[in-house]
């Protein structure tokens, strides 16, 4: 079933695969290539990287390996000429690009049309004010924080809500730029950085929940508002760890059924507002001394937790999403345990752990510390 008015689907693919991360964006690249396909849409992709598996010239009908920015991206639309976009299947790359062609009026000039997820919704899962604004609106709590687009800025908020704090800049992936800070030098060095690396210039300046545990609910949503729980995953590295370098457990196992039932129910409360079609990362951090919960961050987007996930459970995050955005929806999926896919729970007889691997010896003179930025080999 393809939607209407659809014939030829961009997508982006997530550029060069670096240490750690990125290899997944490839294979859900690819699974995306797959589905479409599969439902009858001529594929055209763009990624900048030949070493992958998307870029294969069976996997699309029109495959361009190019440079990832702008202007090369208006030229390959106008050639040729895609009835759609499908950008949250290319990581934080394919995510930043279909913001920057939206607010270029690329997308309008050549009436292309996003599928996947709403472009104002990447700007309420990435973008930290409005984020904020989002939670705060569906009740749900938040550590205390300021937005800054200067370090002055975040000199006053820092003064305001006290050492340490965390730099989290908008729109980087892997935590890139961001940080633990517990004085004002440090706070200088890091959210200096993290302006730089921000496509908007933007950092959010939080109270340090250091030593909380975190905890994600992997969650697959269709244009007719079902949503499902793939998995849930509970880092066993405290807050502080990127999760990327973080030991992580799916299923949870020392979570108790009862917080289980609260992420899930604000998880999909958080989805809905956001819009997303197909899967979306949610992290919660959850103070076990009193109880607290607060959101950590949405991805709006498959990530390496929905490779975990998928994994873990067997569940086909990236191709289930791409079906999804081309058109159909959960209760049209069969379900290999019963029935179609809106009856999914995350059930099934299984214990995965995931664990970094750190080749630090082979990097001389780097700084072997795990913080909110990923350093994971493998």
């Amino acid at each position: 079933m393809k939607i209407e008015g659809i014939d030829k689907v961009l997508i982006i693919g997530s550029g060069p695969i670096v240490i750690g991360q990125a290899c997944e964006f490839d294979y859900s690249g690819t699974q995306a290539c797959k589905a479409l396909r599969e439902q009858g849409y001529k594929v055209v992709l763009v990624n900048s990287n030949p070493a992958t598996i998307m870029t294969d010239p069976v996997m699309a009908d029109a495959t361009y390996i190019e440079p990832l920015n702008l202007q090369r991206l208006e030229q390959i639309i106008a050639k040729e000429r895609p009835d759609a976009l499908l950008p949250n299947l290319g990581g934080q790359t394919g995510l930043n690009l279909a913001s920057a062609l939206n607010k270029a009026g690329v997308l309008d000039k050549y009436g292309v049309k996003v599928i996947g997820v709403n472009l104002d919704a990447i700007e309420r899962g990435e973008d930290r004010e409005i984020f904020k604004e989002t939670m705060q609106k569906l009740g749900i709590d938040t550590p205390r924080s300021g937005i800054c687009h200067t370090v002055e800025e975040a000199e006053k908020i820092a003064a305001e809500i006290g050492f340490p704090l965390v730099v989290r800049p908008a729109y980087t992936m892997g935590g890139a730029g961001g940080g633990f800070c517990y004085n004002v030098e440090e706070l200088r060095n890091i959210c200096g950085n993290g302006l730089e690396l921000s496509m908007t210039h933007q950092c959010l300046i939080e109270e340090s929940i250091l030593g909380w545990e975190e905890l994600e609910v992997e969650v697959v949503r269709d244009s007719k508002n079902q949503m499902i729980t793939v998995c849930f995953i509970e880092n066993i590295d405290p807050v502080g760890v990127h999760t990327g370098d973080s030991f992580c457990a799916a299923p949870f196992l020392t979570i108790d059924k009862k917080l289980e039932e609260d992420l899930k129910e604000k998880a999909f409360k958080i989805v809905e507002s956001i819009g997303v079609i197909g899967g979306t990362n949610v992290q919660f951090a959850h103070n076990p001394k009193n109880g607290r919960v607060v959101i950590i961050e949405i991805n709006p987007r498959t990530s390496r937790s929905s490779a975990l996930a998928s994994k873990a459970t067997g569940f086909p995050i990236a191709l289930v999403s791409a079906k999804l955005a081309a058109g159909l929806t959960l209760d049209q999926i069969p379900y290999w345990r019963d029935g179609s896919l809106e009856k999914y729970t995350p059930s099934g007889d299984y214990v995965v752990l995931k664990f970094a691997r750190w080749a630090f010896e082979k990097f001389r003179g780097v700084e072997d510390a795990l913080g909110t930025q990923m350093k994971a080999v493998g």
